[in-house]
């Protein structure tokens, strides 16, 4: 059932984002930069659970598109760290207004009780699949 949710809710994000032109893996890897401006690709990459390639590939597009910049790290020349351009942030506030609709229609006609009882069994869910201990 969770999968069928992530499914639907990604169809949806990427209708309502469809006309900036970007993608679920683009938005994720720039609110990363924007939570750990200065990181390095491989960092970034960490942290979207993502290979380094792929981080690589999506950060030469935001480049591109202007959404970011990227300029040698302290103390390491060949590390390039990448900050979110006003365009970025512009972009991030368009997908999170996309995103908090969605949510909205997601979770219309469930009660506040019901969605406690929810997060409540999906944490015993992650307890159980020992995920505290694995750093996800």
């Amino acid at each position: 059932m969770m999968k069928r949710i992530l499914i639907h809710f990604h169809s949806q994000m990427d209708e309502a984002l469809r006309p900036q032109g970007v993608t679920i893996a683009q938005l994720r890897l720039l609110k990363t930069i924007r939570e750990e401006p200065g990181a390095s690709g491989a960092q970034l990459a960490r942290s979207c659970y993502m290979t380094p390639q792929s981080a690589q590939s999506l950060l030469t597009g935001l480049q591109r598109d202007g959404w970011i910049v990227r300029s040698k790290g302290r103390g390491n020349d060949r590390i390039l760290a990448a900050r979110v351009t006003p365009e970025g942030e512009k972009l991030l506030e368009t997908a999170e207004k996309a995103a908090k609709l969605i949510e909205a229609k997601l979770w219309r006609g469930v009660t506040e009780d019901s969605v406690e009882a929810l997060n409540g069994v999906l944490e015993q869910c992650l307890a159980n699949l020992g995920s505290e201990s694995n750093g996800v």
